[in-house]
């Protein structure tokens, strides 16, 4: 914790800096109402403009500021559909009513992430979209972080329904490194699960205010993961919202019983907050949500027949592949040549020395995931405000959540634990922020090896196996006229499958559950276990990581000292802290044969340490009347592991006749790479996962003596087809590739944006247009290669050593070369190609009549293909059409509102190292109707999610989604005084 040091020593010096300020008593009270009706207006943010210092109206209207400030002062009242009022106070005592005016849609509304400092949403100089809270209460979406699927650009990742990852502007992955997420300043990513878990340890339901997503590069002023975009989640303080609240929604899922049966899903929050007076406030938060989640059971076939990776000589076994591999089967893994063998030496339709590839059978998902989950969340703050200038507070966040996420393999996460701590000194222009946060992945395990192990603990190793498939095959030609040919051997390859696996587990058995709970926890997938008497050479499956994150930043407002332009200036480090576990993240101090093994002490090492060091400057001036602005920023990050990098970013935004404002963007970013990509050590079995920093390599050559995965399995293929013999392999040697993979570097982005904003017809319509082009060179991704054991790339020796039957495959006909075998990693590196991705998103909102609303988005995006095939492939998985439309009134009769969104995507190819295939168009419609009972301070609102149940998946390999319903009653703001 010393990290937060420094930080609580400033706010302490300027906390004793503010209190010398002279101050006069200030009192203000009133009534805020709607001035067409008369009727109260409630939930009304009522501020000081230049300080920390606010309240909103209560349900009758009624509000009440006191503090201590130096007059006059002025007043910004604000709320979604009305005009943004700014009301100037000179005497210290006054009954203030206001009016408020209908009108403003979008125009008016504040955001701050796009430059860290307050602007008009219209004169952002980049996208940006923002969800407040009036359109979080009108959502159809079961929670307000699922009604970011409907924003403008967003991409949503369902990895199950405890959480989903947003993306924007392409290059989509569940485990997304390059979209930043925020609650309060506190970056949300488990660092080394390597996933950013958004709402999962994020606000309720109740404390949630605003969620500002900014689309793009964000990277010049929030630094690295912010490359694609960011959502920056912001809570309600306890001085402006107090009071008891409550929140219970009950809904059904797997309504068609097609996964599971018909399954209730409940969540239930409290929130309590409550000023002492008007320098101290607290809050707590309480929230807890279990039901079953949706499964992934898609039992599509990505390695056919047909294809090199299979067995194209021999098309009887179309219809019964013998090297099948699932979308969500594991253990099975033919098309990563793992989990394979060779069935050598057969004569079949009288041509011998014929070569027969076979997958095992592995198990489906559904077999090995449970799809019961629950997520509990937990926090609490204490906040205190120094006069009118400062607000010191320290917030303590907690939660705990199961679920799946798909990384290289798909994780079972269970009983997950992400803790933060977090001190902060906000005044009215600066911020000092220190947090650190603490991850345990508690019961977890990877799902891929607890397949493999069940296959080896119950159906013996992939040689034993093998040999036991073979005989089969042997027995079945001698009882159907003692041969084998295209006629029977689909019915052939069926039995010598059901033999090789009488003595395997079967899903459903006391014996397969029992294995089960002893597999996922032991954290070694490589070793025999001793907790199995008798095993084979194999291991567990439990995910064991732990760490920790510090870090503290930093920003300050010089434009009132400057004046000649507005200044920001900040700066940040980060410190991971990572405790070896000895499977995911070693001590790479140890030798190498020593890494993965404990000391006599328990642990594995000493901790590992990954730290990042940044700051920046940015400039903004308004020039021409107030017509045109200008933005430049300068970014500098530091990463002892590679050399500094600047980010700059330049803008302009031009207001033409009040309403048109016209925006161009360029700005540059650099990610370095995330922990789980620099430093990991993944022990797992068959294939090593190595992260990205050369020192790693030392001692195993992945970098500069190994072939690629691609080049292998069509050699592989080519020498089975010529009887899989040694002499076949050195004749199809050219088919193999050297690697080469080059030292890692930062990925980088060179963007420009195009946009253009507009509120006309008295702000009852609204535009909202923005073009993009991305060029990323150094993309950061997995590729996966092979190394000879104890040999050169390009020797005969190493040629044999890359021949299927040295790992894991019965012994051939024509002799084999004494050979260790090869060696497999997955390593994370940069892409040789530079990537273009480009696209744009249109916006548009109309209030057509009284409180009617229709609002639609549409979004392109697209890849440019390159001439060359790359290292590994990047896989940008977005839809090239998306479009979202809306209907709604907040009030279509006193109290009663109602909304309605239709969804649609394009189809389009997702590719990833676990699952490649295309994922089908779908579309979807949510909708809501709520009734506010204004004397109870109560809402219910009865609704759904995909309300038609057209079940679709979000990318390959993952979840099938159908329709959700619920109905939810929400209590705010009770037992204020």
């Amino acid at each position: 914790m010393k990290v937060l040091y420094p930080s609580l020593s400033l706010a302490l010096l300027l906390c004793l800096t503010l209190t010398s300020q002279a101050q006069t008593n200030f009192t203000l009270k009133g009534k805020v109402t709607d001035s067409s009706t008369d009727e109260p207006v409630a939930g009304v943010n009522i501020s000081i403009k230049g300080t920390v210092l606010g309240t909103i109206s209560d349900a009758n209207g009624k509000y009440t500021l006191t503090s201590k400030v130096q007059l006059p002062v002025t007043l910004v009242v604000s709320f979604l559909g009305y005009r943004t009022q700014e009301i100037t106070v000179s005497s210290p005592d006054q009954i203030l009513d206001i009016n408020l005016v209908e009108g403003a849609l979008l125009g008016e509304e504040i955001v701050v992430s796009a430059s860290r400092v307050e602007e008009s949403e219209l004169k952002s100089p980049v996208a940006i979209e923002k969800l407040d809270l009036r359109s979080i209460k009108e959502t159809p979406a079961p929670s307000f972080y699922d009604a970011l699927e409907n924003v403008k650009g967003v991409q949503m990742t369902t990895s199950s329904i405890t959480f989903k990852v947003p993306n924007t502007r392409g290059f989509n992955i569940p485990n997304n490194f390059r979209f930043m997420q925020l609650v309060d300043g506190v970056d949300m990513q488990a660092a080394t699960l390597g996933v950013p878990l958004g709402n999962a340890i994020g606000p309720t339901e109740l404390d949630i205010e605003s969620v500002e997503i900014t689309p793009g590069a964000a990277s010049a002023l929030y630094g690295m993961n912010a490359i694609n975009g960011m959502a920056n989640l912001t809570t309600k303080s306890p001085f402006l919202y107090q009071g008891l609240s409550l929140y219970h929604k009950t809904g059904i899922n797997h309504v068609d019983g097609t996964d599971y049966d018909q399954s209730i899903l409940t969540e239930s929050a409290i929130r309590y907050a409550k000023a002492i007076n008007d320098k101290f406030a607290f809050k707590i938060n309480v929230g807890y949500m279990q039901g079953v989640d949706w499964r992934s059971n898609t039992r599509l076939d990505q390695n056919p027949n047909n294809l090199k990776s299979a067995n194209p000589s021999f098309p009887a076994l179309n219809e019964s592949n013998a090297t099948f591999d699932g979308w969500n089967k594991y253990g099975d893994d033919a098309l990563a040549g793992s989990n394979v063998v060779s069935i050598s030496g057969l004569t079949i339709d009288g041509k011998a020395n014929q070569t027969l590839r076979v997958a095992r059978t592995g198990y489906w998902e559904t077999d090995l995931v449970s799809p019961k989950v629950s997520n509990t969340k937990l926090d609490a703050s204490l906040h205190y405000r120094f006069g009118g200038n400062a607000e010191l507070s320290y917030n303590y966040r907690v939660g705990q959540m199961d679920g799946v996420f798909q990384r290289g393999n798909k994780i079972r996460l269970e009983n997950v634990i992400v803790q933060n701590h977090k001190l902060e000194l906000k005044g009215s222009n600066y911020l000092v922020r220190s947090y650190v946060s603490v991850e345990n992945t508690g019961d977890s395990y990877n799902v891929k090896p607890l397949a493999d192990n069940m296959d080896l603990y119950t159906g013996g190793s992939n040689s034993s196996w093998g040999t036991k498939y073979k005989n089969a095959l042997a027995a079945y030609a001698s009882e159907h006229g003692g041969v084998l040919t295209s006629d029977n051997l689909a019915a052939a390859t069926q039995y010598a499958r059901a033999q090789a696996d009488a003595s395997r587990a079967v899903p459903g058995t006391p014996r397969f559950d029992s294995l089960k709970n002893v597999i996922t926890l032991i954290n070694n997938w490589d070793i025999r276990s001793a907790q199995i008497p008798n095993a084979p050479e194999t291991g567990g499956a439990a995910l064991i990581q732990k760490s920790r994150m510090y870090h503290t930043e930093a920003q300050w407002d010089l434009s009132k000292k400057v004046q000649v332009f507005d200044l920001l200036i900040g700066a940040d480090a980060r410190i991971y802290q990572i405790i070896p576990d000895g499977n995911n993240f070693v001590d790479f101090s140890r030798p190498i044969e020593e890494r993965n093994l404990p000391k006599a002490d328990g642990s594995y090492g000493d901790n590992v340490h990954y730290k990042k060091f940044g700051g920046f400057a940015q400039v903004t001036k308004t020039l021409l009347n107030e017509k045109l602005k200008l933005f430049g920023s300068l970014r500098g990050d530091y990463n002892p592991e590679f050399d500094l990098k600047f980010t700059p970013r330049l803008a302009a935004v031009y207001t033409l006749k009040q309403h048109h404002n016209l925006r161009v963007t360029y700005q540059q970013g650099y990610r370095f790479p995330a922990l789980f990509e620099a430093l990991s050590y993944v022990n797992n079995g068959r294939v090593k996962r190595v992260g990205s920093l050369s020192y790693i390599n030392e001692g195993l050559g992945y970098l500069e003596n190994s072939y690629t995965q691609a080049s292998v399995i069509n050699f592989n293929a080519a020498v089975a087809a010529q009887g899989n013999t040694d002499a076949a392999a050195l004749a199809n040697r050219n088919l193999l590739v050297v690697a080469n993979l080059p030292k890692a570097t930062p990925e980088k982005i060179n963007s420009i944006e195009f946009g253009y904003k507009s509120v006309l017809f008295d702000n009852k319509l609204s535009f909202d247009f923005d073009a993009y082009s991305n060029r990323y060179t150094g993309f950061l991704g997995q590729v996966q290669v092979y190394v000879p054991k104890g040999e050169t790339v390009g020797s005969d020796a190493a040629v044999i050593a890359m021949l299927d039957r040295n790992r894991d495959a019965t012994t051939a006909s024509g002799g084999n070369t004494a050979s260790q075998g090869q060696d497999r990693y997955r390593v994370y590196t940069n892409a040789k190609n530079t990537y273009h991705n480009f696209g744009s998103a249109l916006g548009v909102t109309y209030n057509f009549y009284k409180k009617f609303i229709v609002a639609a988005n549409v979004n392109y995006n697209e890849m440019e293909e390159n001439n060359a095939s790359d290292i590994f492939v990047t896989g940008f998985n977005t839809p090239q059409w998306t479009t979202n439309i809306s209907f709604g009134n907040r009030e279509i009769v006193k109290n009663l509102g109602f909304n309605v969104v239709y969804r649609w995507q394009d189809s389009f190819l997702w590719e990833s190292p676990l699952v490649t295939g295309k994922i089908k168009s779908y579309s979807t419609v949510d909708a809501q109707a709520n009734y506010r009972f204004t004397a109870i301070k109560t809402t219910v609102k009865v609704g759904g999610s995909n309300i038609f149940n057209k079940r679709f998946i979000q990318y390959a390999g993952g979840p099938t989604i159908g329709g959700l319903y619920y109905i939810s009653l929400t209590v705010d703001g009770v037992l204020t005084k």
